[in-house]
């Protein structure tokens, strides 16, 4: 197949109109697949009414079939076409943050959406997506369209076009190609199907954000128990790998440093992946700064860049600094547990 890429500049007018956009509307209702730029990371788009367009998304990506779609729209009228009931704190949060990084878990309409992209759940998850393009192109198709990230399954989600190139150029339709995104990691997932909402995924919106608005929020006890079961089919999924392994390690920037020397010694070829205020403090094959530790909203934008620049690289082993569960952090922290396969080294806790 061969897959187009139509170059769009998001910040002029009448988007709408672009005959990009246009024709990638067109693709979609046809039930092809196109990846769109969001404000999080690139969506890999289909209809979600359709069951041959979603089985074109799981086949582009090699995604488990159990492992439900986000449904994104442009218009909040939309979710009465395929959803039973919107209780009063979604209402709240969707007039706060929609559009933006929020995805809300509904109970659906049975019989309108593709049972693919649901997982044959009774409940579905719908975002409205804060990036001009992805508005304007939900917009002209008309339809709710089923939207994972835009990458092999199982490794580090795109946030550039060429991201969404490297991986699945010859698998899709085409590339709408908007620029970099800017939150740089998924959007939070949250359930208000029960009387207390539950994140089941940490992402652009925090908790703090979430409980400035409606009160008590939970958090899906898998997201710290790694031996527990998500209530989110797709978490239990190791997600944002990159080539090499990738190991965390809780303790000193000294013990981190013996870390790398040890594997060194072995004659393997060592990465660090750090911060920029620490990027000269390590002595490694390669030493890659991800963001700033002052601000984790950096990290958070640069996250997958670089995890996919270690696949650039000749490394044989990777090892990551921790970061706060504070704001963002949280959703940097469960990307990197996910990317690692819950792998930690914690200073003393090797004899």
């Amino acid at each position: 197949m061969n897959t187009k890429v139509w170059k769009v500049d998001k910040y002029v007018d009448n988007l709408e109109s672009n005959p990009h956009v246009v024709d990638a509307a067109h693709f979609l209702r046809e039930n092809e697949v196109v990846a769109l730029p969001t404000e999080t990371v690139y969506g890999l788009g289909g209809n979600a009414e359709s069951d041959e367009a979603v089985a074109k998304i799981f086949a582009a990506k090699g995604r488990p079939v159990d492992n439900p779609l986000i449904i994104h729209i442009a218009e909040k009228q939309q979710l009465n076409g395929f959803v039973t009931e919107i209780s009063a704190k979604a209402e709240v949060l969707m007039d706060k943050f929609w559009p933006g990084p929020l995805t809300i878990i509904f109970k659906k309409k049975a019989g309108v959406l593709s049972e693919k992209a649901t997982a044959g759940l009774a409940t579905v998850a719908v975002r409205m997506p804060d990036h001009p393009v992805a508005l304007a192109l939900l917009k002209i198709c008309g339809l709710p369209i089923a939207a994972p990230s835009a990458n092999s399954s199982g490794k580090p989600s795109p946030t550039k076009a060429e991201h969404v190139i490297d991986d699945l150029a010859g698998k899709i339709a085409g590339v709408l190609d908007g620029g970099s995104t800017g939150v740089g990691v998924e959007s939070t997932v949250i359930d208000c199907t029960e009387a207390i909402p539950v994140i089941l995924r940490p992402g652009g919106v925090t908790k703090e954000a979430l409980e400035a608005v409606i009160g008590e929020v939970t958090v899906d006890v898998a997201l710290t128990d790694p031996g527990a079961k998500p209530k989110a089919p797709g978490m239990k999924y190791r997600h944002y790998a990159p080539n090499a392994p990738l190991i965390m390690v809780s303790g000193t920037r000294e013990f981190l440093q013996h870390l790398v020397e040890e594997k060194r010694q072995e004659g393997l070829r060592v990465g660090v992946l750090t911060t920029e205020e620490l990027e000269s403090a390590y002595q490694a094959d390669y030493v890659l700064a991800c963001g700033r530790r002052a601000e984790l909203e950096t990290v958070a934008a640069a996250l997958y860049e670089t995890l996919r620049r270690f696949n650039e690289l000749d490394v044989d082993i990777i090892f990551s600094e921790m970061f706060p569960h504070t704001g963002v952090g949280d959703a940097i922290m469960n990307r990197l547990q996910k990317a690692a396969g819950n792998k930690i080294i914690t200073e003393g806790s090797l004899t």
